[in-house]
């Protein structure tokens, strides 16, 4: 079992993980042997390897190179390193840069940026609004060709933006009937009950409404009050992964698992699969094949929590198995602190 390695083991496997996260090269036993200060023989050090090998921890490329650490080696190293210290400047940086900004969502963003800063990796964070949420107040604008922007603001000054095109011409005067019609009476209200509300008074409003119901009908179909809702995803940093992936990885992979990163819904199942566990718990997982098989290879860490005014966060690192573990968890964690320490 994992955690019944013995310890001077757990040294070898470690400093074999760490070898090959500092070179990619495959570890012999001699390089081991001079990282250590017990004077361990490469012979002593090679039968420690091999039990590894045995037991799942290490492969072998080649019969005459090194050892390499396998998706369960870079788990047992992972998930034995608390998190480290990262400078204090860095802390300041960050906890200013967010302090700096008004809104949950917009923290977010700026989070995955400070992410990816601080790891060289890809920095996700997902706000996902909680149902609950109220409205402050719509706007709507009308846009040529028939569009309209339609802006809807709600209680943590988040602000969301969404523009539209509709099936038949609409005039500015309208959209200010509908906007007046929304703030007056649902200025307040808790956006799933809007929806219920506007459900029952479509059916219910007299003819002196039919006009602007109908109206009203078509936005609300649109997503209208479905955009403070609707989560949103910032990544950051994708770039990176072309630095640290394997030559080997050929570029055509390489293209298709970055048009799978821009996929929204692929990022929040990825969020889901892995960040399942309980809030503020922090969640390593070395190898995500099993959420798609271009991620081979991939490391996710990542926690979810709660910011004030109810804002579900699922933030994480993405990365090769060769990360730099330790910072990585400590930048999840400091970064997490910081967010969730900052008032609404």
């Amino acid at each position: 079992m994992e955690n019944q390695l013995p310890q001077r083991t757990v040294e070898i496997l470690h400093a074999i993980v760490q070898s090959y996260i500092e070179t990619g090269e495959p570890v012999a036993s001699r390089t081991i042997a001079h990282r250590r200060k017990d004077h361990l023989s490469p012979a002593t050090i090679r039968n420690t390897m091999a039990e590894l090998a045995e037991l799942g921890y290490l492969s072998q490329p080649h019969t005459s190179a090194g050892r390499v650490p396998t998706e369960k080696a870079f788990r047992h190293f992972a998930q034995t390193h608390a998190a480290g210290r990262i400078l204090e400047a860095e802390l300041h940086k960050l906890r200013t840069e967010l302090q700096q900004i008004d809104s949950s969502e917009d923290r977010a963003e700026q989070a995955s940026h400070i992410l990816t800063h601080l790891t060289s990796n890809v920095g996700i964070v997902a706000a996902i609004p909680n149902a609950e949420r109220t409205l402050d107040q719509i706007e709507l604008v009308l846009l040529p060709d028939m569009r309209v922007l339609m802006v809807v603001v709600t209680d943590d000054r988040v602000v969301r933006n969404q523009v539209v095109k509709l099936d038949e011409p609409i005039t500015q005067d309208e959209l200010a009937s509908i906007r007046n019609y929304v703030n007056r009476n649902f200025s307040g209200w808790v956006l799933s009950q809007i929806r219920t509300e506007l459900s029952r008074r479509m059916e219910r409003e007299s003819a002196t409404y039919d006009a602007l119901m109908r109206k009203l009908i078509v936005l609300y179909e649109k997503g209208l009050l479905d955009a403070g809702l609707q989560p949103r995803v910032f990544l950051d940093g994708a770039s990176n992964l072309l630095v640290s992936l394997d030559l080997a990885f050929a570029r055509e992979k390489v293209r298709e698992l970055f048009r799978t990163l821009e996929e929204k819904r692929r990022i929040l199942e990825l969020l889901d699969r892995f960040l399942a566990g309980k809030p503020g718990e922090l969640t390593v997982q070395v190898g995500l094949e099993g959420a798609h098989p271009l991620l081979r290879g991939l490391s996710l860490i990542g926690v979810t929590f709660v910011l004030p005014g109810g804002l579900s966060t699922r933030m994480a690192v993405l990365g090769p198995m060769r990360m730099n573990y330790p910072r990585v968890i400590s930048a999840v964690h400091h970064v997490g602190q910081a967010l969730r320490s900052l008032p609404q």
